[in-house]
């Protein structure tokens, strides 16, 4: 069965809308862990929007199953990641105008500069995955560089008017599913899933885990974040 790991970013920028304390992404992680989650994700910007160091530094030490930071490749992120040590960097796109990560890493296009930061990052230990569209020629750079896994970006799927535009990108997450898994890597999936269309994807097969935070946080503020993990594991778990 596929996995499921939350990003606890959006509890952040909630606590950053007022300045304070609360709610706290820490105690956020700690709560979806007991839920069934098997893993938090936090992405710590060069902007600091959301997550902050502290969370950061925090976390490491109180989570119980495997902690994923998402970070532009820059020296800065890196430095962060080798003193940290988290199970899993996910290296992302990233532009200080988008509310959210839009569209996959381009690895084609920045090879060199990609390759350099997985390089360092699996010296260290740390396993390293590419967040990528689900294009075949961004999966055989991300093969060529040497990436532990990639994950593919399920947002156009996520954002299809119709249901033939919906089958269309549905397959070619599937066929990304097979060329990862064929070319050695493992492969995780990410970015406007829901409660609606997880079911369509976790269908497919292939994935390891679904990296998941807007919709679980969202739905949490009327069940709360207990019930929101567990019904997300259960659409997975019976897909």
């Amino acid at each position: 069965m596929a996995k499921l790991a939350i990003n606890v970013d959006h509890v952040a920028t909630l606590r950053q809308a007022r300045g304070g304390t609360e709610p706290d992404p820490v105690a956020a992680a700690a709560i979806a862990e007991l839920a069934g989650a098997d893993g938090i994700i936090v992405h710590l910007r060069e902007d600091r929007r959301h997550i902050q160091d502290r969370d950061l530094k925090l976390l490491r030490h109180t989570v119980k199953t495997r902690l994923n930071m998402e970070m532009a490749a820059t020296d800065e992120m890196v430095a962060i990641a080798l003193s940290l040590k988290p199970e899993v960097c996910t290296l992302v796109p990233e532009k200080r105008q988008e509310l959210t990560t839009e569209g996959g890493l381009d690895v084609r296009m920045n090879l060199q500069v990609i390759e350099k930061a997985v390089a360092r990052l699996q010296e260290a230990g740390i396993a390293v995955s590419l967040f990528i569209d689900p294009d075949p020629d961004q999966i055989k750079a991300s093969n060529k560089i040497g990436a532990d896994y990639v994950e593919i970006h399920t947002g156009s799927f996520a954002e299809a008017k119709d249901w033939k535009t919906e089958e269309q990108e549905l397959i070619k997450i599937e066929n990304s599913i097979k060329l990862a898994s064929k070319l050695g890597m493992g492969v995780n999936a990410g970015h406007g899933l829901n409660y609606a269309n997880i079911k369509k994807v976790a269908a497919l097969g292939g994935i390891e885990e679904f990296n998941i935070g807007h919709s679980i946080i969202s739905r949490a503020v009327f069940t709360g974040l207990d019930r929101a993990v567990r019904d997300m594991v259960d659409l997975i778990k019976y897909a």
